[in-house]
């Protein structure tokens, strides 16, 4: 079997279920784990994430505008590496090729590979994703036994928030230029980690929102977690957060709860490591019940310049 993954987060799905020697090309996105970054590129971007944000938004809308795709799929490089399987993706056209990229490559091939698009909203959309990709595989029962350790885990934290009356307001912010608001599993996630998510909808897309809508929410926490940045990413450009009007008076920031993520590890992407996002999510909300769960450098306390 020989498997193209031009999703990372079906890249990580199809290595944790023990299928990493059968991957035999990715985007050019994947990065986890380390193993997949001797797997051959087959995608590139207009783009690149060391670029402005307000750059990179106004590129990214321009082509979409356009009906132009934000990623160039490697055709030739694709009917070289005969795949059996294709996995990609329609949730977003901005994150990852989209299906009719990968479609259009397909037609220049010889073989008729499975293309398998996943396309989650939410958590159990992920664990749906997961066990999916197991079936296609013929890794039906190693899917199941991680999506059920995924689940436990979920359980485990909803355990001990479920209970709680106290629930501070969270606003997690996906974009900084312009501002978006997080989406899809993110507001669940905050709902399961303790918090109150009054801008974000389960489910629904992440959007694009005024700051005075974010002044006037008033968050008890924020949570900064742009798309596919990293957090050292991110702090190169909190002046375009702190220098906006009203900053300083925002409750999360007064009260030292600004917080930035490894967004792209583990809150961007649906795949397994989303339920170590929860985690650390249930510790940034409370600490006072939850500590140890985060991973090393996973995110950090904004503490101003």
């Amino acid at each position: 079997m020989r498997i193209v993954s031009l999703l990372p987060s079906a890249t990580e799905i199809v290595y944790e279920l023990g299928l990493g020697d059968s991957v035999v090309g990715v985007s050019h996105d994947c990065d986890w784990p380390p193993a997949v970054l001797k797997k051959p590129k087959l995608s590139q971007a207009v783009v690149h994430s060391e670029m402005p944000s307000a750059e990179i938004d106004q590129i990214v809308r321009e082509r979409v505008h356009s009906g132009l795709s934000v990623y160039h799929v490697d055709a030739e490089l694709l009917q070289r590496l005969k795949p059996d399987i294709i996995l990609t993706q329609e949730l977003c056209e901005v994150c990852a090729p989209s299906f009719d990229d990968v479609r259009h490559a397909v037609k220049l091939l010889h073989s008729h590979p499975r293309i398998v698009s996943l396309e989650p909203h939410t958590l159990e959309d992920i664990f749906e994703n997961i066990l999916t990709v197991g079936e296609v595989t013929g890794r039906t029962a190693q899917a199941r036994k991680v999506v059920t350790q995924l689940r436990r885990r979920v359980a485990r934290v909803r355990a001990k928030t479920e209970p709680l009356t106290e629930r501070p307001t969270v606003c997690c912010i996906e974009w900084l230029e312009p501002i978006m608001i997080a989406g899809h599993w993110v507001p669940q996630m905050v709902e399961y980690a303790g918090g109150e998510d009054w801008l974000g909808e389960i489910g629904e897309p992440s959007y694009s929102v005024e700051w005075t809508e974010v002044r006037e929410y008033n968050p008890d926490i924020l949570v900064l977690m742009p798309c596919g940045f990293s957090i050292e990413r991110t702090l190169r450009e909190m002046d375009l957060l702190t220098e906006r009007e009203g900053w300083e008076e925002l409750s999360a920031v007064k009260n030292d709860r600004v917080f930035i993520v490894e967004a792209s590890a583990y809150f961007n992407r649906p795949g397994p490591r989303i339920v170590t996002g929860l985690e650390i999510l249930a510790e940034i909300i409370h600490p006072e019940i939850f500590s140890g769960l985060a991973p090393k450098e996973s995110f950090i306390r904004w503490e101003g310049a």
